[in-house]
């Protein structure tokens, strides 16, 4: 575990983009071995918005990194955060409650409240209108919405009191189990439901993606399920019946045009349906 800390710490921009490019590129096959769902159009079509949100999401990120250097540094250097004030334990533990306390400031949160706050929903909204979930759609976020996840992201930093090792080990996760949960990939119903009681999992993170409520308001989580588990907020449904998209922006030709996504976070506020599961 001092090895792996210690080569985070000083990891190189060029390792942590391998990591997305190196997820992306291997989830993108196993799609086209094993998919979940067939669908009707040409990948990589179909993957350039999301593509293109992908990047504009790192440029964000790394115009914006010194500030999480800054803040780590000072919450380390001054023994500041709730795993800095917990008693001595050993290394791995330190790492597992910093990257599980991370993942609840900077993923369950954040995404919990962009679904609750309606001007916040609105950005969020141009990850909900892919109509084709793939590997691709996981990095699928409006500009806007990459400057307030790095905000709840730093705002973790600070409460948890993490050093800069156990940040890239919590963002080199978040990437990986980003693709992995959207991947267009099948996974034995078995071992999905098995994973989903800790992790979260391809089928449990697609229940989000359906296209109406309750659903669409469930599975906040991304790497660890047991912020969902524990604040109820966990549902399932059986991958059969999903169907993505959001039912108050229905058109699948606006929702793949980069420049009518910029442009949704400004449209005005719909009320989506809710199901009604006695019909």
């Amino acid at each position: 575990m001092e090895a792996i800390f210690t080569c985070f710490e000083t990891i190189p921009s060029l390792h942590r983009s391998l990591i997305l490019v190196g997820g992306i590129t291997f989830f993108w096959i196993l799609e086209g071995a094993v998919p979940l769902f067939k669908f009707n159009y040409k990948k990589w079509k179909h993957a350039w918005p999301n593509l293109f949100f992908t990047l504009t999401t790192i440029v964000i990120n790394f115009g914006l990194a010194f500030i999480l250097l800054k803040t780590s540094d000072w919450v380390t250097a001054n023994n500041f955060g709730i795993i800095n004030w917990l008693p001595n334990m050993p290394l791995w533990l330190y790492v597992l409650l910093g990257v599980l306390l991370l993942d609840f400031f900077g993923a369950y949160l954040a995404h919990y409240v962009e679904h609750k706050v309606k001007p916040l929903w609105m950005v969020h909204l141009v990850h909900h209108t892919d109509h084709n979930v793939d590997t691709t759609t996981g990095n699928r976020h409006h500009p806007i919405e990459s400057v307030i996840r790095f905000v709840f992201t730093l705002v973790g930093i600070f409460i948890v009191g993490a050093p800069i090792a156990v940040i890239m080990i919590y963002q080199s996760l978040s990437v990986i189990f980003t693709q992995l949960t959207h991947a267009n990939i099948k996974m034995p119903r078995a071992l999905d439901k098995a994973i989903s009681y800790v992790f979260v999992s391809p089928d449990m993170h697609k229940v989000h993606h359906h296209y109406v409520l309750p659903y669409t308001d469930s599975n906040y989580g991304n790497i660890f399920s047991i912020w969902d588990r524990l604040f109820g907020t966990y549902m399932e449904l059986d991958r059969e019946k999903l169907t993505y998209g959001v039912d108050t922006f229905p058109d699948e030709k606006t929702n793949s045009n980069i420049k009518d996504l910029l442009k949704q976070p400004f449209h005005k506020y719909r009320k989506p349906t809710t199901f009604d599961a006695s019909k």
